[in-house]
């Protein structure tokens, strides 16, 4: 099993000090944290898209460019890309540069996108996102694939011989769909022979598990073989400790804080005890064994290879470092000795940078 640590870079006061630092320091500290990631040995790290409060990161390729200058070995992701919102073809410039500029280490999840930012910012209404976030993929793999793409769609101008620029370093990329409720998304990813990546944070397992088994399905239905399926995962909170007490202790203010933005916001309101989020939701909060044990009964549903956890920080900084540091000593050799993953490059070769 491939770990990565993730963030949508959230923008939001301390829930225990209150003391909430400037938008300068806050994407420093999430680039800090990538690099913190490769010393630690994870495999990536992933920044997300979204487009209103409290969220930071509109812009994954610029922050994704920050860390690839200080690391060499850590894969970057995105996690998501909203393809429904973006130019396929400015996407493409981005994500091609930034290829080049990591040494070929770029991985993208992408995605609809969420939110009522879209609609205000973008004019992207439930009507036609799906719509858009399929156009906006076929076109975006034509122009990594091809210097000479001629389409025509809804949403854009039409192309005709276009070469876009530059050209990536990798040949082929691999790119995850990420799911969270929805068929279309994991069918689109299936008549791809593209893997996807899982949400599985709002909900207990099951909406999750019976979206991965519909991958699966459609998987064989388009004609691949069931073998090559790839499925990664998230996870709704991370902090592991020696004892589970000490990590419930240090997650509760933070549950009660959850708590108050998703019903100030309108969100749905799933579990209402942090000991009912420990037990039902896919947080891994606990000690080495608890989390171990959690995500191998989650891989038993869903056959995954990759789980993203958060890199934000839980507690001091203190506490948030021996947290990433007893997961990579107690829990990550456990699990790659049982959960068996590939190579998460489509294009395994050696490539010339």
């Amino acid at each position: 099993m491939k770990f990565l640590l993730m963030s949508l870079i959230t923008h939001q006061p301390d829930p225990v000090t209150g003391e909430e630092i400037g938008t300068a320091a806050r994407l420093r500290e999430v680039v800090d944290s990538a690099v913190l990631a490769e010393q630690l040995g994870y495999d990536g790290f992933a920044v997300g898209e979204r487009h209103e409060h409290p969220f930071l990161s509109s812009s994954p390729p610029v922050v994704l460019s920050a860390i690839a200058a200080r690391t060499s070995t850590l894969q970057l992701w995105t996690a998501v890309t909203t393809l429904s919102l973006l130019d396929p073809v400015r996407a493409f410039e981005d994500y091609s540069t930034l290829d080049n500029l990591s040494g070929g280490r770029l991985q993208l999840i992408i995605g609809k996108g969420n939110g009522t930012a879209q609609a205000q910012l973008f004019h992207v209404t439930r009507d036609d996102q799906w719509d858009r976030n399929r156009e906006g993929y076929e076109l975006f793999r034509q122009l990594w694939e091809s210097e000479d793409v001629t389409w025509e769609g809804a949403f854009r101008p039409s192309l005709e011989h276009a070469v876009a620029l530059p050209r990536p370093l990798q040949p082929r990329i691999r790119i995850w769909h990420g799911s969270a409720t929805s068929k279309e998304s994991v069918d689109l990813a299936a008549r791809y022979g593209d893997p996807i990546f899982s949400a599985n944070v709002t909900y207990p397992i099951d909406s999750y598990a019976e979206l991965v088994r519909h991958y699966r399905e459609r998987w064989t239905h388009y004609g691949h073989d069931p073998a090559d399926a790839l499925v990664g995962a998230g996870t709704a909170g991370f902090y592991v400790t020696p004892n589970s007490q000490d990590a419930l202790d240090v997650w509760r203010p933070i549950h009660a804080a959850r708590l108050d933005f998703a019903r100030r916001a309108g969100l749905p309101v799933v579990f209402e005890t942090l000991e009912d989020f420990v037990d039902r939701s896919s947080a891994l909060i606990g000690s080495p064994q608890q989390v171990i044990d959690k995500v191998q009964r989650y891989h038993e549903q869903f056959g995954h290879e990759v789980i993203h956890l958060s890199a934000d920080r839980v507690g001091s900084d203190k506490q948030h470092r021996e947290s990433l540091e007893l997961f990579q000593a107690e829990v990550a050799p456990a699990l790659r000795e049982t959960i068996p993953s590939r190579p998460l490059a489509a294009d395994t070769e050696e490539r010339q940078a």
